[in-house]
């Protein structure tokens, strides 16, 4: 799986695999215990792989895979490298500051228009809430650019333990 320098942040892939969906998530339960470098946690079809916490950084991707069956010996692997999902949630929360900020910025400033008074200063505003929603996006772009090298291990990792199956 090639990883491209594309828009998204989140990168997703799908697989098909002619194997049941049990035996592969059988494969991720055995290495829990018997590899030392991931933490490998599983629940229902949800597999989940991550760097131990004395490995992780702030931009540490994750990787979770849902192994779905499809027919009776095949399965379908959906895959997301992400961060963690705290890392995650700050981001989306900082962005819904923002999005609300400059909602709030803007309806003042036309308000402030139609009245005819001075609106300079929540016209400012509303143009600093862009620059900084443009501010978070990069730094999620250098977050993943920090984090793309650990994005390969996490692939070759699931890759050695899938290619048995394909």
């Amino acid at each position: 799986m090639a990883l491209s320098n594309n828009i998204v942040l989140r990168p997703r892939f799908k697989y098909d695999i002619p194997t049941n969906n049990d035996i592969l998530l059988n494969a991720f339960e055995k290495l829990k215990t018997s590899q030392s470098k991931f933490v490998v946690s599983r629940i229902d079809d949800h597999v989940f792989i991550k760097f131990k916490k004395k490995d992780q950084h702030f931009w540490s991707p994750q990787l979770h895979l849902e192994i779905n069956i499809e027919e009776k010996d095949k399965s379908v692997i959906h895959g997301l490298f992400g961060p963690t999902p705290t890392v995650w949630t700050l981001f989306m929360f900082l962005h819904f500051v923002v999005a609300g900020l400059f909602t709030g910025f803007s309806i003042w400033t036309y308000t402030n228009y139609t009245l005819k008074s001075n609106y300079s200063i929540q016209f400012f505003l509303a143009l600093l809430m862009i620059l900084v929603w443009f501010i978070l996006y990069f730094a999620g772009r250098i977050g993943r650019s920090k984090g793309m090298p650990e994005m390969h291990q996490l692939n070759n990792f699931m890759n050695e333990v899938l290619n048995p199956y394909r």
